[in-house]
C-alpha cells in the first residue's frame, strides 16, 4: 500500500446526551449551536476531541463534566457506533466515535466556547416511525434507511452538523431495540422511578405498555424494587424500582 492512500484523521467524540424533564415528562436531547466553521450557525451533538491519554468512553464523561459539571459513574455512558463517511467533515477527515450519555437530571445550560446556544429539544415519535426533535424555533428529524445526507448538501434550517440526524437515526433505534432486556434509557429517571414513570419512557418511544403489572411481569428481570416513596398527596405511596444493569 502506498503511503499516499493512508490517513491518520482526525477522532472526535460525539455525545449524544439524554435526559428527563421532572416538570413535562419529555425526554430531552442536548443540542448546541456551533459559533465556527466548519458549520457555523448549525445546530449539532456536542462533540470533543479524544486525548492522546484516554479512552473514548473516559472522553465521553469528560465532555459532561466539563460542559454540565456533573460526574457521573461509567454506566450512564454507553459506546453507540463509529461514524467514517469521508465526506461527514469538510477539510481533513474527522471520525466520530458517538456515545450515548443518559442524565440524571436536567441541568441548566449554559453556552461554552465554540458554541453561541445551547438548549434541550423534546423527542417526539411522529406517525412515521421517524424522530423529531422540537424546541420553540426549530426541528430536526431523524432519517430512513436510504435518505442519508451527504453534509455538503445540508441547510442550518433542516439539517444538524455533520452527519448528526444519521447519528440521532442509529441512536433512536439502538434505544428502541434494546428496550426489553437493557433499557438503559431509563437511567434518565434518576436513582429510582415508578413503574408508571418506566412505561411512560417506554411509550415516547412507541411501546405501549397497558399496566404496570403486565409491565413488571415483562420486565421483573430488569428492575429492582426499593420500596415506596414519600408522598405529601393522598393514597397509596408508588412503589420504587431501580435499573438492573450488568
Amino acid at each position: 500500500m502506498t503511503q499516499d492512500l493512508l490517513e491518520k484523521p482526525f477522532i472526535t467524540i460525539t455525545n449524544v446526551i439524554w435526559c428527563f424533564d421532572d416538570q413535562t415528562h419529555d425526554i430531552k436531547l442536548l443540542l448546541i449551536k456551533r459559533a465556527e466553521s466548519p458549520f457555523e450557525n448549525f445546530w449539532a451533538l456536542p462533540e470533543t476531541w479524544l486525548r492522546i491519554n484516554e479512552s473514548a468512553h473516559d472522553a465521553t464523561l469528560r465532555l459532561v463534566k466539563e460542559k454540565l459539571g456533573l460526574d457521573l459513574p461509567d454506566v450512564h455512558a454507553e459506546q453507540l457506533a463509529t461514524f467514517t463517511d469521508p465526506k461527514r467533515s469538510p477539510g481533513e477527515r474527522a471520525l466520530s466515535l458517538s456515545y450515548m450519555t443518559f442524565l440524571p437530571q436536567q441541568p441548566v445550560l449554559t453556552p461554552g466556547p465554540g458554541t453561541t446556544d445551547a438548549q434541550w429539544f423534546t423527542l417526539q415519535k411522529q406517525k412515521s416511525g421517524l424522530f423529531h426533535f422540537k424546541n420553540s424555533d426549530f426541528v430536526f428529524a431523524t432519517l430512513n434507511d436510504n435518505d442519508y445526507i451527504s453534509p455538503e448538501n445540508q441547510t442550518a434550517h433542516k439539517h444538524l452538523a455533520f452527519d448528526h440526524n444519521w447519528i440521532l437515526t442509529v441512536a433512536t433505534k439502538r434505544i428502541m431495540n434494546k428496550l426489553d432486556y437493557q433499557p438503559t434509557i431509563l437511567l434518565i429517571l434518576g436513582p429510582s422511578f415508578t413503574l408508571k414513570l418506566a412505561r411512560h419512557v417506554f411509550g415516547i418511544f412507541g411501546k405501549i405498555e397497558p399496566d404496570n403489572s403486565n409491565f413488571l411481569r415483562n420486565h421483573q428481570n430488569l428492575l429492582q424494587p426499593l420500596g415506596s416513596s414519600r408522598q405529601n398527596k393522598p393514597g397509596r405511596p408508588a412503589k420504587q424500582y431501580q435499573l438492573l444493569i450488568d
